[in-house]
């Protein structure tokens, strides 16, 4: 039965960049089409329903099939009947957000989008493998002239603060008797450039409308030269981190984060940039009129409005702070930490502060909840502890014997911050923002006046799926885009069902703490 759960395993992972690379592409190429078509679409709760059934027909068959003595005809019999269900859920759960005549009227207006979106996906799947050739240090092009350019202006950097800093150039490695570094192609920049790249492309793409042509496109250049700058300060403030005594802070947590805080950084000056420079933004003509006002003694705070808010509302900061101020102290307490985040109390402080402070413009928001929201963070947590319960295995994590290496006291007192903000501050600062905000902001610049009742198929689609790659760990974590994009489907279904944001935050926080007693009962320290 192993070796049949390996292959499907295989099989699921094989087909979730092709999904995800094709769901890209008919959103983003059909997105005209699907913005024009405003209507109330049913949450289709029997065919979700056979969706959960479907799930824990999958979780059975796995447990019987784990049992001592399954015979390798059952085993081949159950790996049939897993395949049978995988390819049974995927419609029911497209049906259940998307009735099936909506689906038919939609592949008919958009016509070959939906095959040309497969082939692009089977392509991308296809170039994964030749992509990552030029990452390897044998590659002759691309990629060896990235590593060669970051290593010699790292060596030149180096050179200047420390006085022994010896370098091999033919290792790409930099030393000094106390600590060294070797430059890797992975540590070229390449992804950091990737990723700005895509970013501002498809920040540009969304604010056409509102940007100066060809000028716009100037930025692009000007956020790539940035992440490239940023690329040779990481790796030199890492080296000096080091030097300086802290090998596993710099090998582990500054190593991976302030490649992050880096990119961070940059889009959010390239988005203010869009925005703030006026070579660069456009000039609605009703500002332009309003200025003429304001010249002949006319109407000032409508100008000064339109000109500061340019149509968002100001309880955006309510709804986007709380989830930034979490980002940001993650960003800091990895980036200060080796394999244990010591500093991750922070993460729940800040929230609290910054919860409290726009408390009242979030007691507006209506926080009751019912029977539907417990039943969906059941659901969210049975499909996202499923990979682990069917491997039988937990991944490896450092987590757990770092934390048993702490004393009792200071050990439970970390563990009670990591569940209280998994439980409380977490679940309320994510559905703020992507579904309070983000699912609302889709449909409307003036989001909040968006009932929750009013989502979108599409809407919901596109805030999922921009949560799901917030909860991947690396580029090629296709397993956690999919759980996460899939959780925020969930959880959105439960903000729909009764236009309450308290239903959503309830689903976040039962899911979470059930995975919370998951980890702390069982020992799976690699799903925290």
């Amino acid at each position: 039965m192993v070796g049949a759960l390996r292959i499907v395993s295989a099989f699921h992972l094989g087909l979730t960049p092709v999904a995800t690379v094709s769901f890209a592409v008919f959103m983003g190429l059909g997105y005209p089409w699907l913005k024009a078509q405003r209507e109330d679409l049913p949450f289709g709760f029997i065919f979700f329903g056979g969706y959960l059934a479907c799930v824990a027909a999958e979780i059975g068959i796995h447990l019987l099939a784990a049992l001592p003595g399954a015979s390798p005809r059952f085993s081949h019999l159950a790996a049939v009947a897993i395949y049978a269900i995988y390819i049974l859920k995927i419609p029911l759960l497209a049906l259940a957000c998307i009735p099936l005549r909506t689906w038919i009227r939609m592949l008919r207006a958009t016509g070959l989008l939906c095959v040309y979106a497969c082939l692009t996906g089977m392509t991308a799947w296809y170039l994964i493998g030749p992509s990552r050739s030029l990452w390897t240090a044998s590659s002759a092009s691309v990629g060896r002239f990235m590593q060669t350019a970051s290593f010699d202006s790292v060596r030149t950097v180096l050179y200047y603060a420390l006085p022994d800093v010896a370098a091999n150039a033919a290792a790409f490695t930099v030393y000094t008797p106390r600590f060294s570094i070797e430059i890797a192609p992975s540590c070229s920049g390449m992804e950091g450039l990737g990723l700005i790249f895509a970013f501002t492309s498809f920040w540009l793409w969304y604010s056409r409308k509102e940007c100066r042509f060809p000028q716009a496109l100037l930025l692009i250049p000007c956020g790539l030269v940035s992440i490239w700058v940023l690329n040779i300060v990481r790796i030199c403030a890492l080296f000096l981190i080091g030097e300086l005594g802290s090998p596993e802070v710099a090998n582990v947590g500054f190593h991976s984060q302030f490649g992050w805080i880096a990119f961070t950084a940059v889009a959010l000056f390239f988005s203010v940039a869009t925005q703030r420079l006026t070579w660069v933004r456009k000039v609605p003509s009703s500002v332009s009129g309003t200025a003429g006002q304001l010249r002949t003694g006319g109407t000032e705070v409508a100008a000064s409005a339109q000109l500061t808010e340019r149509g968002e509302s100001p309880a955006i900061r309510a709804y986007l702070v709380p989830f930034l101020v979490i980002l940001a102290a993650a960003f800091v307490s990895k980036a200060a930490s080796g394999y244990f985040e010591w500093l991750y109390p922070l993460r729940f402080v800040v929230a609290v502060i910054a919860l409290c402070y726009f408390w009242p413009e979030l007691k507006k928001l209506n926080w009751r909840f019912g029977w539907f929201g417990p039943v969906v963070g059941m659901a969210v947590f049975l499909m996202w502890i499923a990979p682990s319960w069917w491997a039988h295995e937990h991944a490896a994590s450092p987590l757990g014997p770092a934390l048993a290496a702490l004393s009792p006291p200071t050990r439970w007192t970390w563990i009670a911050f990591r569940v209280a903000a998994a439980v409380v501050t977490v679940p309320i600062a994510e559905e703020l923002a992507f579904r309070g905000y983000l699912a609302r902001r889709f449909i409307s610049r003036e989001f909040d006046s968006v009932s929750f009742s009013s989502l979108t198929v599409l809407s919901i689609c596109l805030s999922s799926a921009v949560f799901g790659l917030e909860h991947m760990k690396n580029l090629m974590d296709w397993q956690h885009l999919v759980l996460g994009t899939v959780a925020g489907l969930a959880f959105a279904a439960a903000l729909r069902w009764r236009g309450r944001m308290g239903d959503a935050v309830v689903a976040h926080a039962v899911s979470n703490l059930l995975l919370a007693a998951w980890v702390l009962g069982l020992g799976d320290w690699a799903q925290w």
